[in-house]
């Protein structure tokens, strides 16, 4: 969550980002007024339980009529006192209630609106031109199918729709890419995490995903555990209430896990193939930091996404997406995009989110600092996951359906060149 200290002494910067979100600014105040409530409730509480200790001194040596007039007072004092106790709980609960409700506070470049307000920063690399080269691209199913890569059909037999088996070349594919991106975390200093992928309901709140999107995360009722869409929640919650020591520098993950989403609300969008589907692998890249080196850990970690793109002969796009299309942990995502042939236009395959102490605040965790214990920032990325198959396989495909693959993903598999087997 935010730092309550911000919204008391400068609300209005926190209204503006509720309002870039496009979420209700109302909230602030509702705040602020249980916020007083309390504070006004404990201060009455302490200062009737410093009469109550007094008092008790004066009962013990007063007698006769001026001891009971005591007695009837401390008794009114007794009945005040858990008034007031019960008054500052009930505004202590309603004000951690309405504080989750609050996503992080944006950074101020960030662009204001919603899905379709993002701004493109960057773009690297040219898309193909298939007319010019004589043939029309397939999209990666059809290309997959081909390479006998991939088996929808049973996928959906055995676990029901947008579930899947990668088979012979396509499995060799994805973990050959998932090794390459762990390879390239090692190359830059992240300690390789193979992490949980079911987490306990304070992990999954405190990395702020299930505030407002609990629908699109799977729960196991029976044991109260979540099933991760990203190990960007295991790791968040491997340092809670812990207290860090960043003097060395931030602390560096790549979690390897696999991931799994609901995918609610989304009926009817990227049905064929792989690219929305309820299970899948990634490598996930994670930031403990000191809040002031956020922004460089962030630049950071985006340099990280372009180059292993770059580098797999992908053209994509860097966007700074908008206000409303952040998730309530994030202040700032940059997300890289991919051209996908077959739909001519970009998807994302990356993301890269600063997060500040949203989550840590959450989750209690602190470095050490100059002035005592301070809250920790946090960031992720992504490194490597099963959707940039479909990119991979569709920019590199060529007329007789077979793929040629990057010259730095090939090692990995084992292969040059996948072939149709039909």
């Amino acid at each position: 969550m935010i730092d309550i200290r911000l919204l008391r002494e400068d609300p209005d910067t926190v209204r503006a980002s509720q309002r870039a979100r496009g979420e209700d600014d109302g909230v602030v105040d509702a705040v602020l007024a249980a916020d007083e409530r309390r504070r006004s409730s404990l201060t009455a509480f302490e200062r009737l339980r410093a009469e109550q200790k007094s008092m008790g001194k004066e009962v013990a040596k007063a007698q006769g009529d001026e001891k009971q007039a005591l007695l009837a007072r401390t008794k009114e004092l007794a009945a005040e006192v858990k008034s007031l106790s019960a008054t500052a709980d009930e505004a202590q609960a309603e004000l951690d209630t309405l504080m989750r409700t609050i996503g992080n506070v944006v950074e101020p470049e960030v662009p204001v609106g919603g899905e379709d307000d993002y701004v493109v920063l960057e773009e690297v690399g040219t898309p193909r031109d298939f007319a010019a080269e004589g043939f029309e691209p397939l999209d990666h199913l059809a290309l997959m199918e081909g390479l006998d890569a991939v088996d929808m059909e049973r996928g959906a037999k055995v676990s029901g729709a947008r579930f899947y088996f990668l088979k012979g070349v396509g499995a060799r594919l994805e973990m050959g890419l998932l090794r390459m991106g762990m390879d390239r975390a090692l190359e830059n200093d992240l300690v390789p995490m193979v992490t949980p992928t079911l987490v306990k309901p304070n992990v999954m709140a405190g990395a702020g995903f299930i505030d407002h999107h609990a629908d699109e995360v799977y729960r196991l009722e029976a044991d109260d555990l979540y099933l991760i869409g990203t190990s960007e929640v295991a790791l968040a919650g491997y340092h809670a209430d812990e207290v860090l020591d960043l003097a060395a520098g931030p602390l560096r993950y790549a979690g390897q896990s696999t991931c799994y989403r609901r995918e609610a609300g989304s009926y009817g969008k990227d049905t064929r193939g792989i690219i929305r589907v309820h299970q899948f692998n990634k490598i996930e890249m994670f930031v403990y930091c000191r809040p002031e080196d956020a922004q460089a850990e962030h630049e950071r970690l985006l340099a990280m996404e372009k180059d292993i793109l770059t580098s797999l002969g992908l053209p994509f796009r860097v966007i700074d997406t908008a206000a409303g299309d952040l998730g309530d942990p994030a202040a700032r995502k940059y997300d890289c995009e991919a051209w996908v042939p077959s739909q001519g236009r970009h998807r994302e395959l990356s993301s890269t989110s600063n997060c500040t102490t949203f989550q840590a605040r959450r989750l209690n965790t602190r470095f050490k600092g100059e002035n005592g214990n301070e809250v920790a920032a946090t960031l992720n990325g992504t490194l490597a996951t099963t959707r940039w198959l479909v990119a991979i396989l569709e920019n590199h495909q060529q007329a007789d359906g077979s793929v040629v693959l990057p010259e730095a993903l090939r090692p990995y598999v084992g292969l040059d060149v996948l072939t149709p087997t039909r």
